[in-house]
């Protein structure tokens, strides 16, 4: 089914990079969503350590290094197919990065079934058909997966819950997959970035006055102070170096988060009491 929202980790359309034939003992790395963003500076780095680098996105990755073939992560069967003629392609994967992403401020009460859907197909969904179309090819190479998670899978954003959900979810998606696939040589991780100043912040969709009703001035103040997190946070380039580490790490902690700092929230969370993190959560949202 076609949906009217555009992905997150979209950017203007350019004509595609030719594919090229594979050059003998280069890896091959597929990033989806790396149009924008983390999975761009990501794709752009392992361009740089010799990686055969295609990106699967909605657009084309700006540029020439790169190459892209279109996909859809919310259309079922799109991604499937695209991984499937790559790893055939190539004779294998040594790499999946899972990068694409879509993020909503809205009150539960009022929020439109199409959206928060769609955010899962993107956001979850998309991740589950990726890893099993890459499965077969990933054992080939003993290769590794790396979804990009986020802090708010640890810790709930207000008014953002879906996405929190879907982050959540997908990280929990890394654990058991990487029990499943690691007797075959193949590992499943998840990165929980926090505030990465990128796009998108600014392709979040906000509901309105009219959509959010009696939250509206609730849902104002928590994502302005989310953008501020955001924009005020890590590059995307740092977070990029945190999943290039944990391409080459012997053997990496199936769930990690980017950065010194919020490896110890995480610690805190799971030390704390909910209702303090809690408490800590809705004073730096703006909330009561």
């Amino acid at each position: 089914m076609k949906r009217e929202i555009k992905e997150q980790t979209e950017e203007k359309a350019e004509p595609a990079a030719e594919a090229h034939p594979p050059r003998k003992g280069r890896r091959v790395a597929v990033v989806v969503g790396g149009s924008s963003g983390i999975g761009r500076e990501t794709a752009l780095k392992l361009h740089a350590k010799s990686y055969t680098v295609i990106n699967l996105s909605r657009t084309p990755f700006k540029g020439e290094r790169i190459l892209s073939r279109t996909a859809d992560a919310a259309q079922e069967g799109e991604l499937e197919k695209a991984i499937a003629e790559i790893g055939e392609e190539y004779g294998g994967i040594d790499l999946l990065i899972y990068s694409a992403g879509f993020s909503m401020a809205a009150p539960l009460e009022h929020a439109k079934s199409g959206d928060y859907r769609y955010l899962f197909e993107v956001n979850y969904f998309g991740a589950i058909e990726a890893i099993k179309a890459a499965a077969p090819y990933l054992k080939k190479r003993e290769g590794r997966a790396i979804l990009v998670g986020s802090m708010g899978g640890d810790f709930p954003i207000p008014y953002d819950g879906f996405y929190s959900s879907s982050k959540a979810a997908l990280s929990m998606l890394a654990r058991e997959a990487d029990m499943e696939l690691r007797r075959q040589g193949v590992r499943v991780l998840a990165l929980l970035p926090g505030g990465t100043s990128t796009d998108f912040t600014y392709s979040r969709k906000v509901y309105n006055a009219e959509e959010s009703k009696g939250y509206t001035s609730s849902v104002k103040k928590a994502s302005a102070a989310l953008a501020n997190m955001e924009q005020g946070g890590m590059t995307p380039s740092l977070v990029a170096d945190s999943i290039i580490r944990l391409t080459q790490k012997r053997n990496p902690p199936t769930v990690s988060a980017a950065g010194g700092k919020n490896n110890f929230l995480r610690l805190a969370g799971r030390m704390l009491p909910e209702r303090v993190t809690d408490w800590f959560v809705r004073k730096k949202f703006n909330q009561k």
